[in-house]
């Protein structure tokens, strides 16, 4: 995206959490159950102002390093949605899901465990979907 953008500073955040958790689980600087979020970029002034606009919005950020580093929390890594997510009942219905989905709140995730969280990421293939996670 940056090469397409050339004149931009991207920053990669707000993907590894759902968009329900993201509207519902912002809290309060300090607070004992206030999550982070990875953010990573190679402009170092556009990282600081996404982390004042996550802490403005209620979350920690978490700097997972460049642009380059991202993949760390691409779907089928550790911290992508699910860490955020309450265990999923077994045997619901589509339709069951799709409430428990929206009325189940989430878990919070510290910046401590954000970082162990893509610290243990592994690199998939281009195109794998398979997650493959660090067996450490």
């Amino acid at each position: 995206m940056q090469r397409h953008l050339a004149d931009s500073r991207v920053v990669k955040a707000f993907n590894s959490i759902d968009f329900v958790r993201l509207f519902t689980f912002a809290r309060p600087a300090g607070a004992d159950d206030r999550s982070a979020l990875p953010i990573a970029g190679d402009d170092t002034t556009a990282k600081a102002q996404v982390a004042e606009l996550l802490d403005a919005l209620g979350y920690d950020a978490v700097d997972i390093g460049t642009l380059a580093d991202s993949w760390r929390s691409e779907p089928g890594t550790p911290v992508y949605v699910q860490p955020y997510l309450a265990a999923q009942p077994d045997g619901l219905t589509q339709e069951e899901l799709g409430r428990w989905f929206f009325e189940t709140p989430g878990v919070p995730v510290p910046a401590a465990t954000v970082t162990q969280l893509t610290d243990t990421a592994v690199r998939r293939s281009a195109g794998d979907a398979r997650a493959t996670l660090s067996r450490d």
